[in-house]
């Protein structure tokens, strides 16, 4: 639940992630590709297939219940071509020829929903179909189960509903702030390389699971892995998995390269305004962006100007709050060692693009550094970074705590506490007895005490009382204490 001007309502995400049919066609004339393998991951998140093939690949797909059917035309086999086993929502896969086509036919767990794209080759002509399967409401249940551990602490990240209800449930019905975690790069791609050869991919997999396991043991945190084996994932799917996870923040790991060995120092990047205003213009282009914005707001039914201004005032939020954690993680890094820069540095960075997500991208430190790059093979180095950007996490989290979030309760208590002891020597006792809070709001730019008031469904007077206000205004920034009627 992502807070828009005065934090707007519940996301309405669109359930339905497959039409009947898609067709994909590669640009250029289409010529015969062999199907070289299938591999298949099975994670606690998604199951992913990849297709891999000779050649362009010309090709529609099907879901119908439990059947995934693949048609390729004008494509042909290897000879070491197997269909693969079932792991995790794919429960095997078949292949036939129907005249000079092939088909394809995949068993997935019937509540399954599917996404799919193909990963052009940089050089040579090795294309990838990508299938991932991502659980439903039953299949998540399933997912959830499998994955269930005696601790509940150890217990791993999931992006199902049902692991959501289950966090609620434990925190007394106050839901848990969504962490995704981005270990930059994977799988083909390894990144930077050390002087001693140690790989980026490695260094961003191993700080990531630390930080997950820190975030999973706080309570009203839960963490969100975009990968957590060495697998590749496209950069702007990589921001695409906080969105569909409903994430509260966006934080990816990377570890920074220079040409020279004596650049050290680790640094925080936030998007740059010049990278806002690109990707707003793709927005506001894109058909099925803008049936899919944020906060339960479409802007498929708005003109292009009131849409601008709804998308200008989502993204100008985001990137504020990306601001200030980006300062706070910054400030805990350089209590390790040197920063690079002294300041947050912005940069159009693919993965920072999300428009509804507050985004952060850690330089963890110059693997390119034999110093830096000794640090950040070592496991108590890796868990330290970790703690420095958790440590600036957790105090962005408790300065502004998402509304009805397990954060907001704790500082509503503070709060009505310190109220209370104003309100006994300062107020009578009937006005003690209205000093109940239940939630803390930080006022946004162009809201008023109205708006707020009808957000918590709250009167104006009540909301004045409780925060002991004489006036009718209030300003930006300012922390108000939501009473309980």
């Amino acid at each position: 639940m992502r807070r828009m001007v005065g934090y707007l309502n519940s996301i309405v995400r669109r359930g339905a992630m497959v039409v009947a049919a898609v067709a994909v066609a590669p640009i250029g004339a289409v010529h015969a590709a062999n199907l070289e393998g299938v591999r298949v991951w099975a994670g606690p998140d998604y199951t992913r297939v990849v297709i891999d093939a000779a050649g362009p690949l010309h090709y529609k797909i099907r879901q119908k219940g439990g059947e995934v059917s693949i048609d390729l035309a004008d494509s042909g086999f290897s000879r070491s071509f197997s269909d693969p086993a079932g792991q995790g929502l794919l429960r095997g896969m078949s292949h036939a020829r129907i005249g000079k086509d092939l088909q394809l036919t995949a068993r997935v767990h019937p509540d399954s929903r599917l996404k799919s794209f193909v990963l052009e080759p940089k050089s040579g002509n090795n294309y990838r179909l990508v299938l991932d399967l991502y659980p439903g409401s039953a299949a998540a249940d399933r997912v959830v189960s499998a994955q269930a551990t005696p601790t509940p602490k150890a217990a791993p990240a999931h992006s199902s509903r049902a692991s959501t209800q289950q966090a609620a449930a434990l925190l007394n019905g106050q839901r848990a702030v969504v962490v995704a975690i981005d270990a930059g790069h994977g799988g083909k791609d390894s990144g930077a390389h050390g002087p001693s050869g140690t790989q980026e991919k490695n260094v961003t997999l191993a700080v990531a699971r630390d930080l997950a396991a820190l975030i999973n043991r706080q309570p009203g945190m839960k963490a969100v892995l975009t990968r957590d084996s060495d697998f590749y994932i496209p950069l702007k799917q990589r921001y695409k998995i906080a969105r569909e996870n409903n994430a509260d923040l966006f934080v990816s790991i990377h570890a920074d390269s220079f040409t020279s060995d004596d650049a050290k120092g680790s640094s925080v990047w936030v998007l740059s305004p010049r990278g806002k205003t690109s990707e707003a213009a793709r927005w506001l282009a894109d058909r099925e962006n803008r049936a899919d914005l944020i906060g339960g707001t479409t802007l498929d039914d708005k003109d292009d100007g009131l849409a601008k201004v709804l998308l200008d005032l989502q993204q100008g939020w985001a990137m504020q709050a990306s601001d200030v954690v980006a300062s706070n993680v910054l400030k805990a890094l350089a209590q390790l060692g040197p920063t690079h820069r002294g300041y947050v540095e912005k940069a159009n960075f693919v993965v920072l693009r999300s428009p509804d997500v507050p985004s952060i991208l850690v330089e963890t430190a110059f693997i390119s550094n034999p110093n830096e790059e000794r640090k950040l093979r070592d496991p108590g180095h890796q868990k330290q970074l970790a703690a420095a950007v958790m440590g600036g996490v957790k105090n962005y989290f408790e300065s502004t705590p998402p509304p009805g979030t397990w954060f907001a309760a704790q500082a509503a208590q503070r709060s009505g506490v310190q109220l209370a002891s104003a309100d006994k020597s300062n107020t009578p006792s009937a006005t003690r007895a209205d000093a109940g809070v239940r939630d803390l709001h930080k006022v946004n730019r162009g809201e008023s005490l109205g708006s707020i008031a009808r957000q918590y469904g709250v009167s104006v007077s009540a909301l004045k009382s409780a925060n002991q206000m004489s006036g009718d205004t209030v300003r930006a920034g300012v922390m108000l204490a939501i009473p309980t009627s």
